[in-house]
């Protein structure tokens, strides 16, 4: 055999070592992810005005008779304070 077949051979074995040896390995345990539940405040809610959507915990809030109501503007609470029967739905 020539210097060049025995180095060929070698490298052979050598990358067939390594398929067998990966293909018995032991696998590492694969990551669990947790879906995370959106926050309650995470959530949008839509100004009955000018129908814009905003983060709840940005929204401004008016009670009234119950129920609460988000803006996203003072000018839009104003409105909507002063002129309720066109605001509500």
């Amino acid at each position: 055999m020539t210097p060049f077949r025995l180095l060929i051979l070698a490298g052979l074995f050598y990358i067939g070592w390594r398929l067998i040896r990966k293909s018995f390995a032991k696998k590492p345990p694969e990551e669990v992810r947790q879906v995370e539940e959106p926050d309650p405040e995470d959530v949008l809610v839509e100004d009955p005005v000018c129908h814009v959507l905003i983060p709840k915990h940005q929204a401004l809030r008016l009670r009234r008779d119950g129920i609460t109501y988000y803006f996203c503007s003072e000018q839009c609470c104003d409105q909507f304070a002063g002129q309720p029967e066109q605001g509500e739905k």
